[in-house]
């Protein structure tokens, strides 16, 4: 009796693990495309003239992200930074073919107006189908 009560008690301690491991700062083996981009970067989210380059970092934590609304021209470059504060997140813009995870960056640019969705590309718990934003460019 004592055996069957702790495989029981084993294996609800293995699903709590792996369903926290989910969030957890662990790594991924996830290959991002880039656009060419290196880890690093600098933070901010440039205004300036169209074709110039706007440095992004956004923040991930769980489960959202820190800028969910992002305005860039046409003909901006964009270098985005992920960088994560709590959990284990990605960023994917699927119309751009951007997919970073923490501490990477993405180097693209924008050359069509639109409305481009983002969303967390790394399965991170209760609240990872909320982690999503847009970047409108005009």
């Amino acid at each position: 009796m004592n055996k069957k009560w702790y495989s029981v008690a084993l294996i609800a301690i293995i699903a709590v693990m792996l369903v926290l491991g989910g969030c957890g700062k662990s790594t991924n083996n996830n290959q991002p495309n880039n656009g060419g981009g290196a880890a690093g970067g600098n933070a901010g989210n440039g205004g300036g003239a169209a074709g110039g380059t706007q440095n992004i970092t956004i923040n991930a934590e769980n489960w959202k992200f820190d800028q969910t609304d992002i305005k860039l021209k046409v003909g901006d470059n964009v270098k985005l930074t992920l960088k994560n504060k709590s959990g284990n997140h990605g960023l994917e813009i699927p119309d751009l073919k951007v997919n970073i995870k923490d501490g990477e960056t993405a180097n693209f640019t924008v050359d069509k107006a639109g409305t481009y969705e983002f969303r967390c590309s790394i399965q991170c718990g209760s609240g990872h189908e909320e982690m999503k934003g847009k970047i409108i460019v005009s």
